[in-house]
């Protein structure tokens, strides 16, 4: 895969490929980079619906003054 050097997506390509290699050149299970990366996910679900719940509550807030 090529990508002009420096831009958005070689830096996105370059960060997800030496994670994957520190993970291969450790030698992990593959099974436990799998939940590594569905925490890493579910994570960052719970935190977008977290900031969706508070702004759904200021705006229900706000409608009922």
């Amino acid at each position: 895969m090529y990508y002009k050097p420096y831009s958005q997506e070689w830096h996105r390509f370059r960060n997800l490929r030496e994670s994957l290699e520190a993970y291969l050149d450790e030698k992990i299970d593959p099974q436990d980079i799998v939940t590594d990366i569905l925490y890493i996910l579910e994570e960052r679900s719970n935190v977008a619906l977290a900031s969706y719940e508070q702004a759904e509550e200021l705006k229900n807030f706000l409608t009922d003054q």
